[in-house]
């Protein structure tokens, strides 16, 4: 279980992150919805430990994160994956080697078990016979695929998606959350994913929560967001302006509770 308690982050006097309270439950797929440069890639980073807080804390599985010491940071680390936005694959090696390179500096498998892993894990994510291809010889979908895949070699206990679905079209787009939803299944990891695709993250997360203004405005069911009287977050899901027919309702229906 990850609990994220009234964290802060600042750089110089504008504030990203002030007061995020969050918790993401063993096995549960979460999103973070909510409009660009607010924060939300900020979020994952600290989560990962790639950014210290200002206040506040990250409790994983018991064990608040912010003090740890590198040593200590390294082996929670170790059981995360991270999948970025670009899918930050290495231009110099082929897709096979770019899945096989967590199993080759972090496991003494044999190649033939890593060969196996690989190519299950490429199977998995719809890319058998693609392995001995380059990056740059990929489309943007299978690139986030083979991403994917090397995310999910080291069997994760938690994968962070950073807006997984970024410059692919709308086809690709339902192929990339069908594989997360159905590598969820199979692996049982915990997921946060980071994304604009509304409202078709909501058919993909179990739970989704809105950052605005460097606190979670509103978390609960795909359903119960996309209900939400509260005009933030109608506002942000529905895409409408307030004082247009159905945003106008909402606030005054809000304002009334």
């Amino acid at each position: 279980m990850i609990e994220i308690k009234d964290l802060k982050k600042s750089y110089g006097s504008q504030v990203v992150l002030n007061g995020v309270n969050l918790t993401i439950g063993d096995g549960e797929l979460v999103a973070i919805i909510g409009r660009s440069g607010i924060g939300k890639s900020v979020l994952l980073k600290h989560i990962i430990g790639l950014l210290k807080p200002d206040s506040g804390s990250i409790i994983i599985n018991g064990k608040d994160i912010t003090g740890l010491r590198a040593r200590e940071l390294d082996e929670v680390r170790s059981k995360f994956a991270y999948l970025f936005q670009g899918g930050a694959l290495f231009d110099s090696l082929t897709a096979f080697q770019n899945v096989a390179f967590p199993l080759r500096e972090k496991t003494k498998l044999s190649k033939e078990e890593i060969r196996a892993r690989v190519l299950q894990a490429l199977g998995d994510v719809e890319l058998d016979g693609i392995g001995r291809k380059y990056p740059a010889e990929l489309s943007g979908g299978m690139k986030k695929r083979v991403a994917l895949a090397r995310a999910l070699i080291m069997e994760p206990e938690v994968v962070l998606f950073d807006e997984p679905t970024t410059g692919l079209d709308p086809i690709i787009v339902n192929t990339i959350h069908n594989l997360i939803v159905r590598t969820h299944r199979k692996y049982g990891f915990s997921g946060l994913i980071v994304s604009h695709e509304i409202p078709k993250i909501f058919g993909v997360a179990e739970k989704v929560a809105m950052l605005h203004e460097g606190v979670i405005a509103a978390a609960g069911t795909p359903e119960a967001i996309r209900r939400s009287t509260n005009p933030i977050v109608h506002q942000f899901v529905t895409g409408c302006v307030d004082g247009s027919d159905g945003c106008g309702e909402a606030l005054e229906d809000h304002q009334a509770r």
